[in-house]
């Protein structure tokens, strides 16, 4: 089941209280949705966490913990998935992402040559910033919504799966 599955992964809620960098949210933490593992707070979780691994901010973290918040969906979840876009995995994603924006508004005439520093980014804005952000948010929202279908599904079927498993089983002992 994927509850099981996502326990594995996901630190204990206790040990992200205690994150010094999540202080700002408070007593906003003790909402016990935040921590729940059910379909719809894990479907939201992949949702918003993939949804903002494709922005090109350095506090895509506190965007996942602060949207977690907000729409009362698993905040470790959202939080991890953001890493999905980090230092090895950024200029591979954000090229992907620029090409995708070429595709929506046409060629820049301009060279994409990624680096990792506020410097960069500022001075592309300009540039290839508009094509590079309209990728990012197509790319942001394709992933969120795949994701959040996709784990629906995957829920569904798993659920699915175990009760046909409990009706065979009890079948079997009758």
């Amino acid at each position: 089941m994927p509850k099981k599955t996502i326990k594995k992964f996901i630190p204990d809620h206790d040990t992200i209280k205690k994150q010094k960098s999540l202080k700002i949210f408070g007593s906003l933490l003790h909402n016990p949705n935040l921590w729940c593992l059910n379909r719809r707070s894990v479907a939201g979780a992949f949702a918003l966490g993939l949804f903002n691994a494709f922005i090109p901010v350095p506090f895509q973290m506190w965007l996942s913990a602060f949207g977690a918040i907000a729409f009362k969906v698993n905040l470790p979840l959202s939080i991890a998935l953001v890493w999905i876009t980090n230092p090895l995995t950024m200029p591979p994603i954000f090229y992907a992402a620029y090409l995708v924006g070429e595709l929506v508004m046409g060629p820049t005439g301009q060279d994409f040559a990624f680096e990792l520093s506020w410097q960069w980014l500022v001075e592309s804005l300009s540039t290839i910033g508009p094509t590079f952000l309209v990728g990012c948010l197509v790319c942001a929202s394709t992933a969120s919504i795949i994701g959040y279908f996709g784990i629906q599904v995957i829920w569904r079927q798993s659920v699915r799966k175990h009760w046909r498993q409990r009706q065979e089983k009890r079948a079997q002992a009758n």
